[in-house]
């Protein structure tokens, strides 16, 4: 850009990320510089930055108002989240003292820095969509008496993070449907889907493991199939107009008459999308898995389980809970018991029983014997470590009588409730 002696004009952004791209959230702080470069002296009367965040749905419709007779209805709506002024230099004046107190710019490059603080809000992430989005910008303009202003204006992204460690968002999604198809001149039968993901929440890249069963009762070859779609929902005056994108697909192999297929974890990939969109009034962008069964001739045997794309990942404690929890749950859903496995006996314990009756024979002792308990003091050490015995209503050590000598020795009653 070249207009007279200013050579170029810029915005730059301090914070960026991997990508070199700016991009923040609600409540952070945007800072940079905007960058005046001249040939020669310029007088300025005025360097002022905008910062704007606004999302706007347009679509058109046609309409018939009779015959012969057709017009084009217009959709519109705006919602702003962001509107900040600042004046790098000089100030408003009236248009008689337009002559005073300007500002020289010298040959060279200037930078002049510019900081504001996002609003502590939900703010809608950034978003390119047909009939809507949601851009953040800031723009400088570039203010000298009697000639035109130079502008120029930079977009930065903002992210309205969404965690996907809630609980709600790990929550397994499962769901169980049937079809049976029916005609005049072959035998059918039912066809039987069930499908299961470990959580609801996920983020760019990650693969999805998809548990599902599909029985083929009927006369036809069928094939189970899974489809990652996009769902774009705009609202304008009291109206809705959607748009579902296809984002990632799989195919399983075709299911002969009275065979069945099970997926154990198959791999669906979730390739770079934007994040789901859930608080703006006018802009919704949502996720679903749909695992259905292709029937030829036939509507298919779907089943829809929705998703949520977030941005903050997985932590590595929420995913082996994630684990644990899909584990267990899918036991129950293939229809397994779920018997515990058996606890250990009480002679598998780590201390023997001499040792263990020694220990508490020295817990009567007095408290002069200062070797003696030491000795209890590193067995209480070492149990505290170890399992507790199990509880049993038949004592698994009956009492014995130990002839030693003339004395008989009994075993400690270890049960002083009995």
């Amino acid at each position: 850009m070249v207009l007279g002696k200013v050579k170029a004009l810029a915005v730059c952004f301090d914070c960026l990320n991997d990508n070199n791209l700016p991009v923040f959230s609600g409540g952070d702080l945007v800072s940079g510089r905007v960058v005046v470069e001249v040939t020669g002296d310029v007088r300025v009367r005025k360097l002022e930055i905008t910062a704007r965040g606004i999302a706007k749905v347009r679509w058109t419709e046609s309409r018939n108002a009779g015959a012969n007779t057709a017009y084009t209805q217009n959709y519109t709506e705006e919602v702003e989240y962001l509107h900040h002024c600042d004046t790098l230099i000089g100030e408003e004046r009236d248009e008689d003292a337009l002559e005073e107190g300007m500002t020289v710019l010298h040959a060279g490059l200037h930078e002049f820095a510019f900081s504001f603080n996002l609003p502590q809000m939900a703010l809608a992430t950034s978003f390119e969509g047909k009939h809507g989005s949601v851009r953040y910008w800031v723009k400088a303009e570039l203010h000298r008496p009697w000639l035109l202003p130079v502008k120029i204006k930079k977009e930065f992204i903002v992210f309205e993070h969404i965690d996907i460690n809630t609980p709600l968002l790990l929550a397994p999604q499962a769901g169980t449907k049937e079809k049976t198809l029916c005609c005049w001149f072959c035998a059918s039968g039912p066809i039987s889907l069930s499908a299961k993901i470990e959580r609801k929440g996920y983020t760019p890249g990650e693969s999805i493991q998809i548990f599902a069963e599909v029985e083929n009762c009927s006369s036809r070859v069928v094939v189970p199939k899974a489809a990652l779609y996009q769902t774009q929902t705009f609202f304008a005056k009291g109206k809705g107009r959607q748009i579902q994108q296809l984002v990632s697909n799989l195919r399983g192999e075709p299911l002969q008459q009275g065979k069945s297929q099970s997926w154990e974890g198959k791999m669906l990939k979730i390739p770079p999308v934007s994040p789901s969109i859930l608080d703006c009034p006018i802009i919704r962008v949502e996720y679903a898995l749909m695992v259905y069964v292709d029937i030829p001739g036939g509507l298919n045997l779907s089943l829809s389980l929705p998703l949520v794309i977030g941005t903050i990942p997985l932590h590595a404690c929420a995913t082996r809970t994630s684990s644990i929890s899909s584990n267990c749950s899918s036991v129950s859903w293939m229809g397994l018991s779920e018997r515990p496995e058996a606890p250990p006996s009480y002679s598998d314990l780590a201390i023997s029983e001499a040792h263990r009756r020694n220990c508490l024979q020295g817990c009567d002792r007095s408290d002069g014997e200062g070797e003696d308990q030491g000795s209890v003091l590193t067995y209480i050490t070492e149990f505290r470590y170890l399992p507790p015995p199990l509880y049993s209503e038949v004592d698994p050590y009956p009492d014995t009588v130990e002839v030693c000598g003339s004395a008989d020795v009994r075993r400690p009653d270890m049960c002083p409730s009995r």
